[in-house]
Formats: structure tokens, sequence, C-alpha cells
């Protein structure tokens, strides 16, 4: 594959893998060594009221356009999908939760209208699927049949699917967190925001092994 143009989107799908993976680490440890921050958000979104927005914001939207752009098989239901991704993770970016704020919070959540809440967790909740989606049926996609397909190939499919089924794994969970409040009571504050981090580091996983870092044919 000497393609510069193959070459470059290859790289591509690396940079979005580690952005996925990356993500929610970089919010993390920056609003502890910059945010005053003494533990964990509630969510990553909860980041987005620290000193870390401007990233929050900058990392999520750049993720967002990559997916918007992105050049899936001529399946319309996959570009479609894409599309779905890259708008939906901008609304994740530009619209605000109103959770709770905490001892690091700079901006004033209680001002936030409750309509951007709820449009911001349904957003969110459609990128997540969406990228479940890219993970389970498109990257597993190929001309060939499964028994002409090479081992490396056959590997990477059962690594897409694993990713797929964590990222929706963990989306239930997080459903049942806020909805069975015995749940909730069991398990500590920062629970959704483990679950986050899981599905995006599978999401980002999934979209590196899709730029040929490891299993190359």
């Amino acid at each position: 594959m000497n393609n510069p143009y193959v070459l470059s989107y290859l790289a591509l799908r690396k940079i979005v893998g580690f952005l996925g993976i990356t993500f929610p680490v970089i919010l993390i440890l920056g609003a502890i060594a910059f945010g005053a921050c003494n533990g964990f958000q509630v969510s990553i979104s909860d980041y987005h009221n620290t000193n870390m927005r401007d990233v929050f914001v900058g990392l999520l939207s750049a993720m967002a356009l990559f997916l918007f752009m992105y050049v899936a098989y001529d399946d319309m239901k996959d570009k479609i999908a894409a599309k779905v991704a890259g708008i939906t993770g901008f609304m994740v970016a530009i619209f605000p939760d109103s959770l709770d704020t905490n001892e690091c919070t700079i901006y004033v959540k209680q001002n936030i209208p409750a309509w951007m809440a709820t449009v911001h967790f349904i957003s969110a909740a459609i990128f997540f699927l969406t990228l479940a989606y890219f993970s389970i049926f498109l990257f597993t996609k190929s001309n060939q049949l499964k028994k002409d397909q090479t081992p490396a190939k056959q590997k990477r499919n059962v690594i897409y699917k694993i990713c797929g089924y964590i990222m929706i794994t963990c989306i239930v969970f997080i459903l049942l967190y806020f909805k069975v409040p015995v749940i909730k009571a069991g398990f500590p504050h920062y629970t959704v925001l483990l679950l986050e981090t899981i599905a995006l580091s599978a999401f980002g996983f999934s979209w590196i092994v899709k730029g040929e870092a490891i299993l190359k044919d």
C-alpha cells in the first residue's frame, strides 16, 4: 500500500483512535493539575464546566469533524451513520449538561436551560450507539466471504465486535445507573465517568486497529 492518500487516511484513523483513548485522561489530569479538582467529576461531560472546557470542546469537535467527513462504504446507511456521529458529537460539545456543581466548577451550570441538558444527553446516547455501529457493522465489512478473508482480517473483525459490544454494555449500565436508585446508591459518584472512559477506550482502540496499527494484512 504505497498510495500516500491511503497512508494519510490510515494515519487519520490512528489519530482519532488515539484521541478517543486519551480524551478522558487529558480532561481528568488537566482538571486536577490546573483546575483545583481534588477528585473525579460525575461524568466526562462535567469537565465542560471546569477549566478544561476549551479542551473538552476542541478535542470532541475534532473527533466529530473527522467522523462527519469519514468516507464509508457505498452503503447509504454507513454514510448516514458517519453524518449522525459527526453531528451528535458536535452537539455534545456545544450543549452542556446541568448536573450538580462541585469545588472545581468555574462555570455556573444552574443557568443552563433544561432543554440544553436534554439535547446533550440524547446526543451523547446517539453518539455512543453510532460509534458502536461503526465497530460492529461498518469495520467488519469486506468484499470477500469470511472463508476468503486473511487471518489478520478475521482477527480484526473479532476485535471490532468486542469493542462495539463493550460500548453498548457501557451505555446500558449508564442508563441503569441513572434510572435505578439502588444501583446508583451502590456505586461511587464517578461511575458514569468510568463507564464513559471504557466506552471511549473501546472506540479508540477499534479505530487504531482500523488504521492498521496492528494486525496488518
